[in-house]
């Protein structure tokens, strides 16, 4: 095996996209989906909708559940590129306490802090915050927002030759951040390389990412979009790193985005591991998430979710009830999809107001992204939480405002709460 397996080219792929292997399990397929941020404006919905196949397997080798389709990273992540991190509360909280966790973790007090992927700035606020240098690197226009707001940042994707730029520049980094964009590189080789030259020998590269664990345990097939390419368990991600310097050193798992693994890689080899490691392995083991039967039975629990919401709305619609969304993020693309819920049985989605998606349309399903204000004036009878792994602080924040709806939690399994 060559390290370059891991710079995977665009289109269909037929092995895993870390160990090689052709020992694909199929877990499940959604069909041929648009690009979960590719968002349209009003003259767009007139036009031919560009789709791409979305396939959920498992590598019986390594354990690396992916999607076995690669489209080309300029498509999904454009200049105008509409998330922002900075707008949700709970993760602005859980991204600002990323590099003072890490500093206090590993004895850090100063030195040189970068973020691949940075968004708008906020998890690297948080290392500028507590004393460090910090420079973000992020190939959309959000790169703009992080410069105005005093994190500097390079616009531009991540590979080698900017990393050797930024080393030329400015020296080496104390650490790298991969934070919620590291399962979503498809020339991953070439970014693992880039924070080889990046780092100062016994540099850690800190990533994190959807954790295949709570996918699977929360029926989060939500979160299956063709910008996340893989989805890691503790055992994938050592078997990544061992193709490289590097040595997994530490793991832990963390909220954001309804559960991710946080993953402590050391620049070289030998290092000394956390019992953190072996634990969550062993944790992975108990729940049976190497062998085929935890999947069957995911696969299951995801076709009775999308039963139940189709059933929902559609004898909602059938008694004149409304039926709303609440929140817009990528995933809500892939669950109005699959369930096969539109702008004729959904009226539309609520958004905060300092959204970038307002006045927009969600792909595929083609349903409009309005102002939170137009939700709390209708009073619909069903809001749907679209957001739902962040569904309590949320809640809590409508109600306050007023929202007397019927708030509906669509997944793992469907609750409606009641005013």
């Amino acid at each position: 095996m060559t390290k370059n397996l891991h710079d995977l080219p665009n289109g269909h792929i037929s092995t895993c996209q870390i160990c090689g292997s052709s020992n694909l399990q199929h877990i499940m397929g959604f069909g041929h989906l648009a690009p979960c941020d590719s968002l349209l404006w009003p003259r767009q919905l007139e036009q031919a909708e560009k789709t791409y196949p979305l396939n959920l397997v498992r590598c019986t080798e390594c354990s690396l559940v992916q999607i076995n389709y690669v489209v080309a990273p300029e498509e999904l992540f454009f200049p105008d590129y509409p998330y922002r991190s900075g707008i949700t509360s709970t993760l602005v909280g859980n991204l600002r306490s990323t590099g003072p966790t890490i500093m206090s973790r590993y004895d850090i007090t100063s030195g040189l802090a970068i973020d691949i992927g940075s968004n708008d700035g906020t998890l690297l606020s948080g290392f500028r915050d507590a004393g460090m240098d910090v420079l973000g690197v992020e190939p959309t226009n959000i790169a703009e927002i992080a410069n105005k707001s005093g994190i500097p940042t390079i616009q531009h994707f991540f590979d080698e030759s900017l990393a050797a730029k930024i080393v030329q520049e400015r020296g080496h980094a104390k650490v790298v951040t991969a934070a919620n964009m590291f399962a979503h590189v498809a020339k991953l080789g070439s970014l693992i390389r880039g924070v080889e030259a990046l780092l100062e020998d016994g540099g850690l590269f800190v990533t994190e990412s959807h954790y295949l664990l709570d996918l699977i345990e929360t029926v989060q097939y939500d979160s299956v979009y063709h910008e996340h390419l893989k989805y890691y368990s503790v055992k994938s991600i050592i078997h990544l790193f061992n193709s490289y310097d590097f040595t997994v050193v530490d793991v832990e798992r963390i909220p954001n985005y309804g559960g991710s693994i946080r993953v402590y890689a050391m620049k070289g080899v030998g290092h000394s591991i956390k019992e953190s490691v072996g634990r969550i392995i062993a944790d992975e083991e108990r729940a049976g998430l190497y062998g085929a039967d935890i999947y069957e039975k995911f696969s299951a629990k995801v076709r009775k979710s999308k039963f139940d919401l189709q059933q929902l709305v559609t004898q909602a619609r059938a008694t004149g009830a409304s039926v709303v969304g609440v929140g817009s993020p990528g995933r809500a693309a892939t669950l109005l999809s699959y369930c096969k819920i539109d702008s004729d049985s959904m009226a539309y989605i609520a958004e905060q107001s300092s959204s970038l998606k307002l006045g927009l349309y969600m792909p595929g399903s083609h349903i409009q992204i309005v102002d939170e204000k137009k939700l709390l004036e209708e009073q619909p009878e069903y809001a749907v939480m679209l957001s739902w792994h962040y569904w309590e602080p949320i809640a809590a924040k409508l109600r306050a405002k007023g929202l007397r709806s019927k708030i509906v939690i669509p997944l793992p399994t469907l609750r409606i709460l009641e005013a």
